[in-house]
């Protein structure tokens, strides 16, 4: 594989990884229990957020993601769910053999602009001046499938949103409210589970999270006096390793507008990977 090709599936990943990390991955690693005192009175507080947060639409969010050995970024942007989703953030890789890879190339921060059809990545120009001078990596998430993301990617994209974090903990079997705490200067309750993987009442989600190799998740929300996601934690165990995602949540309501690259400065990532000599299928 060249230098090129791995820095197009890199920023695939990325991008994709970034993303989840402001929404929601997956499903909590640990034993499986039946529900402790406190769930009964947290369920109901935890429906409440699920709705406030999902009707809020849109967010400025900030996420770490470490995923083992072969990447750790962060990202930092605005993001809309009120019709799909859309938005934009900014990607740092701070670490991994991923980060090392586009290091190499000159990359080591990129933006990521989604759409309800695609996500574009903006690579640098150092990037550029080996790629033709365009800047832009244009991804149809119908097309990711030739990357290995599966047939769901599509949907996926277009569906997840930061209240599924909230959702997720609601199949919980051992959901509780850990106390109140101050998050980034706002009064929050903790609320803390695991979820097995087979309890998870979308299907959809369960099949994605089956497919990555997924067996549960560890998860903790931090839900304000607005009932809004303020912030969240998740581990999970994948087939890959083990992967922790955090992300912080403010300026609920705050306009997001993204705007399609200059068709002029994007390239289709097929068609530079066919230029590159790779058969991207």
């Amino acid at each position: 594989m060249n230098r090129t090709t791995a820095a197009v599936r890199v920023a695939a990943v990325a991008a994709l990884t970034g993303l989840a990390a402001c929404t929601s991955s997956g499903a909590p690693e640990g034993p499986e229990a039946g529900h402790s005192a406190s769930a009964p009175a947290a369920l109901p507080a935890l429906r409440t957020a699920e709705r406030s947060t999902q009707q809020a639409g849109t967010a400025r969010v900030r996420s770490t993601t470490v995923m083992g050995s072969q990447l750790s970024l962060t990202a930092d942007g605005l993001l809309a769910w009120r019709d799909g989703l859309s938005g934009s953030l900014t990607l740092r890789y701070t670490g991994g053999t991923a980060a090392t890879t586009m290091r190499g190339l000159g990359v080591t921060s990129m933006q990521a602009r989604y759409l309800h059809d695609a996500y574009y990545a903006r690579m640098g120009e150092a990037f550029a001046a080996k790629t033709g001078g365009r800047h832009w990596l244009r991804y149809g998430y119908e097309d990711l499938r030739s990357l290995g993301g599966g047939a769901d990617l599509a949907e996926q994209m277009r569906s997840t949103t930061p209240d599924q974090s909230v959702r997720l903990l609601l199949d919980s079997e051992d959901v509780r409210a850990v106390g109140e705490e101050t998050v980034d200067g706002r009064s929050t309750t903790h609320y803390s589970g695991t979820v097995a993987v087979g309890d998870i009442t979308d299907a959809g989600l369960r099949q994605r999270l089956r497919s990555a190799g997924v067996t549960g998740e560890s998860l903790d929300i931090w839900i304000d006096e607005k009932n809004l996601l303020v912030k969240k934690v998740e581990k999970s165990s994948t087939a890959g390793g083990k992967v922790t995602q955090s992300a912080h949540y403010s300026d609920y309501g705050v306009k997001v507008a993204v705007r399609r690259p200059p068709a002029a400065d994007t390239q289709d990532f097929k068609a530079l990977l066919s230029q590159s000599g790779t058969n991207p299928s």
